[in-house]
């Protein structure tokens, strides 16, 4: 099973951003895992682009409210967790 893993670019952050980077990588990472987890153990033919929104909508539940608004994960990252749930090794 993938576990992903998300890293934040530190040239794209705010200050305050930048302060709590760590703990909001820890975050999403957790929330993005908790949906791999759970769209792989209910997947059922679905193609790669609509097991990809189900992973962006999944993680985004998983998260603040105000933390949910603001993350926009790389699609080409994102897609190629959808892959690996489509088609493990």
């Amino acid at each position: 099973m993938v576990e992903p893993q998300i890293h934040l670019d530190p040239a794209s952050l705010n200050p305050v951003e930048e302060k709590l980077r760590g703990p909001l990588e820890d975050q999403l990472t957790s929330a993005l895992q908790a949906a791999t987890h759970k769209i792989s153990d209910e997947y059922a033919g679905e193609p790669v682009d609509a097991v990809t929104g189900k992973l962006l909508e999944q993680t985004r539940a998983g998260l603040h409210p105000d933390i949910a608004a603001g993350f926009s994960p790389d699609q080409g990252e994102l897609r190629r967790v959808a892959e690996a749930i489509v088609h493990p090794a």
